[in-house]
């Protein structure tokens, strides 16, 4: 990918207010995101007992115990690499979602590179567990020297201010 961002040093830490705000954008696409696959996949789920091709004793036991969506690994695999699809998309692509956009924040490495589809993972991924920790996280920026989250520092990459420009 020939994308080339300035440099992180030449740019400002993004503020916690402007990464939760963009957060609260992107978190309202995401869940229609996440409602339109799980809806696709209940709806395959259920075609495939019709057609007898997957067996409705197991699933009915599912639906008696409640947990046949809820504690469903291939379900949760789906949704998690349907997050990693959205963000690395538009990562890998401008640095930056819909959200961040509004914004004017940006991901991106210290050298001005978009980051990798490993790292969206590690920033998915953490992300998730920063705010299953009530969002320290994110509030960690506070207490680093370089004012980064969890999910700069697990992705080694940073989240800046970008100038009204880009």
């Amino acid at each position: 990918m020939s994308t080339r961002f300035e440099k992180s040093s030449e740019l400002r830490p993004a503020p916690l207010l402007r990464r939760l705000a963009a957060m609260l954008y992107d978190g309202l696409l995401c869940i229609a995101l996440l409602l339109v696959v799980t809806g696709l996949y209940t709806g395959l789920h259920k075609l495939l007992i019709h057609l007898e091709l997957l067996g409705a004793d197991r699933y009915a036991e599912m639906l008696e115990a409640n947990t046949a969506i809820s504690y469903d690994p291939v379900l949760t695999v789906l949704l998690v690499a349907s997050l990693w699809g959205f963000f690395g998309f538009f990562w890998r692509r401008r640095g930056q979602t819909l959200g961040m956009q509004a914004w004017k924040i940006r991901i991106q490495n210290e050298d001005g590179s978009p980051i990798t589809w490993l790292q969206a993972f590690m920033r998915v991924l953490v992300g998730i567990l920063s705010w299953l920790a009530l969002g320290l996280g994110y509030l960690w920026q506070w207490f680093d020297t370089g004012r980064r989250s969890w999910t700069d520092l697990a992705s080694d990459s940073v989240t800046v201010l970008v100038s009204p420009r880009a």
